[in-house]
């Protein structure tokens, strides 16, 4: 069993030495750190999306921008769009679960808002909905995917594709990116802690 352990955590720490080796997907972050200070700055908000995990770690993010992240500040205007089951379950089922998200960006974004999409494959059908809705309005895209970044690649103003195909290994990664990102934003907005 403890080979097993190993073998987990080690695939783990070589998914996150690949992203420190890989300067052009630091660049990418480093710029997505700073549209997100900016949309915040100027009065904007980021939603975020996914689906399953995807959808936790989603969650997850907005709340560190809503909540706090390390410092006692004001709020953030930042939240998942999953976190409505009325709604959701309600579009899901009165027109369809691909338009779950494009109907909540039509309906509660304004151009310089920003939109982030956090799927493995970077091919759900209901994010790149919502990144086709978000590019008409002027939102900015940005996709949290698995290496080959899918349908994503294309769809996205920015992509954030993780050195792996492999689903817990890339949403691990995810979520460090995440509060890289968080941590930064904050610093920017606020002041280090």
């Amino acid at each position: 069993m403890k080979q097993e352990f190993y073998r987990i955590i080690n695939a783990s720490i070589e998914t996150k030495q690949q992203i420190l080796a890989d300067e052009s997907l630091q660049n990418t972050i480093e710029e997505t750190i700073t549209v997100i200070t900016d949309a915040f700055q100027k009065g904007h908000k980021v939603l975020f999306c996914g689906n399953g995990g995807s959808a936790a770690d989603a969650q997850h993010l907005a709340a560190e921008f809503s909540g706090r992240f390390y410092k006692d500040r004001k709020a953030l205007p930042s939240e998942a769009l999953h976190c409505n089951t009325s709604y959701l379950t309600a579009v899901a089922n009165d027109y369809s679960y691909d338009v779950i998200y494009s109907r909540l960006i039509e309906g509660l974004c304004v151009k310089g808002d920003v939109l982030v999409g956090l799927s493995t494959s970077g091919n759900s059908k209901n994010i790149l909905n919502a990144f086709a809705k978000a590019k008409e309005m002027g939102v900015i895209t940005i996709g949290m995917t698995g290496a080959s970044g899918g349908k994503m690649k294309e769809a996205g103003d920015y992509l954030i594709n993780v050195p792996s195909s492999d689903t817990p290994r890339i949403q691990e990664s995810h979520i460090m990116i995440g509060h890289i990102i968080c941590e930064l934003v904050e610093a920017n907005i606020f002041g280090k802690p």
